[in-house]
């Protein structure tokens, strides 16, 4: 990336591709690895999706296995969330994240069609914040944009933490609170 205007752009243009348009037919794992370098921005040899981590997000269930030794549209759409939300959170919160997202009659292309309106929003967000930025060093840009993430960072945990207090049990022998006193 030559320069910020370059990142510009490339926040507002890359995208992953819509349910639609990821392939229709089974891939094996080296062709997985490959279309995710496509699929998600990345820059400064950062780490891409391993088979290693295939592995183990299809292990722990945060994705679904493959079948048989080949991988379909829906585990393309997985690993594209997962690749993109590793970045920024835990497995536990993708996990739960992703079971809440599917939850009921959504299906694995209506969860991924939101997930990527979201992306798109938040990239077009960044872009727009990028070219507000010019003329000021880099120092204060990497400032700028760290304090964002820091932001968008706690109000993600905050959700994520309402949403796992919301899906735990109360403890047993404890008395609810009576909701007239409170």
């Amino acid at each position: 990336m030559k320069d910020l205007t370059e990142l510009q752009d490339c926040l507002r243009e890359r995208r992953p591709v819509p349910w639609e348009q990821l392939p229709d037919f089974a891939l094996y794992m080296d062709q997985v690895l490959s279309y995710m370098e496509r699929q998600v921005l990345r820059f400064d040899g950062d780490d891409g999706l391993t088979a290693a981590m295939v592995n183990n997000y299809t292990k722990s269930g945060l994705a679904p296995r493959a079948e048989g030794k080949k991988y379909s549209r829906e585990h393309l759409a997985y690993f594209t969330v997962i690749c993109v939300l590793k970045r920024v959170m835990s497995t536990r919160d993708m996990d739960l994240l992703i079971r809440e997202e599917l939850q009921g009659d959504r299906t694995a292309e209506d969860g991924y069609a939101a997930f990527c309106a979201s992306l798109d929003k938040a990239l077009n967000i960044t872009a727009g914040e990028l070219e507000e930025r010019t003329g000021g060093s880099l120092a204060d840009d990497a400032i700028h944009f760290a304090l964002l993430s820091y932001a968008a960072g706690v109000a993600s945990s905050h959700c994520v933490a309402m949403l796992r207090s919301q899906k735990q049990p109360e403890p047993k022998g404890k008395p609810k609170k009576d909701k007239e006193h409170d």
